[in-house]
């Protein structure tokens, strides 16, 4: 197996991967040592329509941040799976007057 970039290596950890199943129209994964369940409607057209052997060619990006299916084009987030909102932190941005 290759050698992650180097960024990649440094990376924050943001979430822990433990599996990821699918089962009928579901995806089971196990996320930061709890379990989740997911309708694959509820996520995206692209895995609802896919075929198992396209669901199951993914790859989780190495800081647990999302997962990518590349022979279905479909990318998702990790936080946005789990309905985790991150507002802009405006204190850091300069706004234009």
């Amino acid at each position: 197996m290759g050698e992650l970039p180097k960024k990649e290596r440094f990376m924050k950890a943001h979430h822990k991967i433990d599996y990821i199943k699918f089962f009928s129209d579901n995806m089971a994964i196990g996320i930061d040592g709890k379990d989740f369940s997911f309708n694959l409607t509820d996520i995206s057209s692209r895995l609802a329509n896919a075929s198992l052997s396209e669901l199951e060619n993914f790859i989780i990006s190495a800081s647990g941040y999302g997962i990518t299916w590349p022979a279905i084009e479909e990318d998702i987030s990790i936080d946005g799976l789990l309905g985790i909102r991150h507002e802009p932190d405006l204190k850091k941005r300069k706004i234009a007057s």
